[in-house]
């Protein structure tokens, strides 16, 4: 079964006052790479359950392939990679990545992150807020998990 229905018009964007969600590319390398490291120490405590991503000595390289991965995934519909940029996209904020659930009854995991700056300025919970709200009004799914963050639970879509 596909993640969203092939009849689905997966947003290509999503733009508010603040920031600009579009799918991560591999042209967002070196603004992505930048942010990333910026903010890796974060990061890591953030994802350590995954893996601890970035680890310590990750390359722009590494990155490239990775960012390569992500746009393959989202022109397959597989996974959807939002990188998340300031309005003159001059700058990387952060990243939403909506994958499918291998839990039974969970349509999607919902990962995200900002990097520090924009951390320390409050913008994840303006983000993470934003991300919920979209999709629960333009995704085809009833289920959503935000594994990290504070609440574990399921939160149903409304």
């Amino acid at each position: 079964m596909p993640f969203v229905p092939t009849d689905f018009d997966v947003p290509s964007t999503l733009e508010t006052d603040a920031f600009r969600l579009r799918m991560l590319s591999t042209t967002d390398a070196e603004k992505d790479y930048e942010a990333v490291m910026s903010s890796s120490e974060r990061l890591r405590e953030t994802f350590k359950q995954w893996g601890g991503w970035p680890r310590v000595g990750f390359t722009l390289q590494e990155n490239l392939e990775d960012l390569k991965r992500h746009q393959g995934e989202f022109e397959r519909r597989e996974v959807f990679a939002y990188t998340v940029v300031s309005l003159d996209e001059k700058s990387v904020l952060g990243c939403v990545y909506i994958n499918p659930s291998s839990l039974k009854d969970v349509d999607a995991e919902v990962f995200m992150w900002v990097r520090e700056r924009e951390y320390q300025q409050g913008l994840d919970p303006i983000l993470f807020q934003t991300v919920r709200d979209w999709l629960q009004s333009r995704w085809p799914f009833e289920t959503v998990i935000y594994p990290g963050r504070e609440s574990k639970d399921c939160i149903p879509q409304a």
